[in-house]
């Protein structure tokens, strides 16, 4: 049997696609054409913005025609049906549709009501009933309702097939609740993941071959762990610190061949001095930190309730560069959030400036319904893409400054793919989150190579294989 994956959103979507995925292939199911063909098709939904389900919407639209055709119910509307058209000429080939993720905790209990079309609804905390849904689809059973009362699992691998770099989840859910975000609300308190699970998820990713991992949460430097098979379990807290330690120690005692460790995303007020140290000392763990500032006006962050001030923010960012003279700094940037004057979007340029990020993901404040925020006055929102106009164009300016300081350095970079541009060129990242092009033979696909930066070609690096 077949399925089709479409998965919206943050990386830890990624990685619980990347898990169910995983249960799939080891249950003997391949990948199929597309969702024309398959048997089964899964949406990973996102709610971060109002825009983000939206889409997913129009895609969910698309699904239930394309059910309906493979039911023989109608005939092709559009040229994306006519594959399952002819899928179909033998007789009706049902399509079984899973929506999983953000937007579906969202709004779980309408669901069915609003999508009656969609077989299953698999909220945050559901995810574990995948092994009963193969097994009906399987089986050719009619649909169930699933439970969502159950606490959130980790799963054991949460691997892309075939990856090099990987997602490894090690937290879930959210304390902060800022003002402006959905994310407490759909993915619900912090849960740590035990640090032996997280050992041994990083000893099978070795074994399938994976070079760099992404350890991953909402808010990943507020990890509390424990170490799930000792008896003093609850009286042995780990931090976050501790964690990346034990994980560079344990990298090293069993001679792995993963040789980089990254994490995201951090929130400023808990990243400590201990998380620095770590990063300073441990070659396996990269000189690339996100820290989102979100907001460089200290008036705005405390609407924002992110419980650190302009001030706080540029002490850490200047105690980081102080310690790890090699890093790069990226960041989330919000304009546009309610009340924010002129005088606030001169401030947050004035950091920008101060901090000169490498990159940074950048946009206008949208309403999220249930959140605080959104019972906020709202600014027009011609003004809030004016903002954010300023905000851009600032940060090419410094991308361009910061990145063309590497021209002419030789860097370690993991070759991860075919270029799109040049198929005789491969694709790779460096320690510092850059992209690479470079001239190098197939082969070298999954492997670190050092490279000698040539030239900047808008965000890409050009470069020459060394070794």
């Amino acid at each position: 049997m077949t399925y089709f994956f479409e998965t919206y959103g943050c990386e830890m979507n990624i990685a619980e696609s990347a898990a169910v995925e995983q249960l799939l292939i080891s249950r003997g199911w391949t990948m199929a054409e597309s969702a024309q063909v398959a048997d089964l098709a899964i949406i990973n939904t996102c709610s971060v913005r109002g825009s983000a389900e939206e889409r997913i919407e129009g895609r969910l639209g698309w699904f239930n025609g394309l059910k309906a055709v493979r039911s023989c119910k109608i005939g092709a509307k559009t040229k994306l049906l006519d594959q399952a058209v002819e899928y179909v000429k033998d007789g009706p080939k049902p399509l079984t549709l899973v929506v999983m993720g953000c937007m579906a905790e969202r709004i779980l209990k309408e669901f069915h009501t609003k999508f009656p079309f969609v077989d299953y609804v698999v909220g945050t905390f559901a995810k574990h009933h995948f092994s009963e849904i193969i097994t009906a689809v399987e089986e050719g059973r009619k649909p169930f309702e699933v439970d969502d009362t159950e606490k959130y699992k980790f799963a054991a691998v949460s691997a892309e097939p075939g990856a090099f770099s990987t997602f490894v989840p090690i937290m879930h859910g959210c304390n902060n609740f800022c003002t402006y975000c959905i994310v407490p609300y759909v993915r619900g308190r912090e849960i740590s993941r035990p640090v032996d699970e997280i050992l041994k998820e990083l000893d099978i990713l070795n074994g399938y071959g994976v070079r760099e991992v992404t350890l991953i949460g909402q808010n990943v430097n507020s990890y509390k762990g424990v170490m799930s098979n000792s008896k003093e379990a609850e009286s042995e807290t780990i931090n976050f610190a501790q964690l990346l330690q034990l994980i560079a120690n344990h990298l090293k005692k069993t001679q792995s061949k993963i040789e980089w460790v990254r994490f995201m995303s951090s929130h400023p007020k808990d990243f400590t001095d201990d998380v620095i140290d770590v990063i300073a000392k441990e070659e396996v763990i990269c000189r690339h930190i996100h820290l989102p500032v979100q907001h460089g006006s200290t008036s705005v962050l405390k609407k924002m309730n992110r419980v650190y001030t302009r001030e706080q923010y540029l002490e850490l960012v200047k105690k980081i560069k102080e310690r790890i003279p090699e890093v790069s700094l990226t960041t989330d940037i919000m304009m546009g959030f309610p009340t924010e004057t002129e005088e606030d979007v001169e401030l947050t340029l004035d950091l920008m400036r101060q901090v000169k990020y490498e990159s940074a993901m950048m946009y206008f404040y949208n309403p999220r319904e249930g959140t605080p925020a959104a019972k906020m006055e709202q600014i027009p929102e011609n003004i809030r893409k004016e903002r954010l106009q300023k905000v851009i164009d600032l940060q090419l300016e410094h991308t361009k400054e910061q990145m063309s300081k590497r021209i002419g350095k030789t860097v370690k970079v993991l070759a991860e793919s075919v270029s799109r541009d040049d198929k005789n060129e491969l694709l790779g990242q460096t320690e510092q989150h850059e992209k690479v092009a470079f001239l190098a033979p197939k082969n070298m696909i999954g492997n670190f190579v050092k490279v000698k930066i040539t030239s900047l070609n808008g965000n890409t690096f050009k470069g020459e294989i060394i070794c």
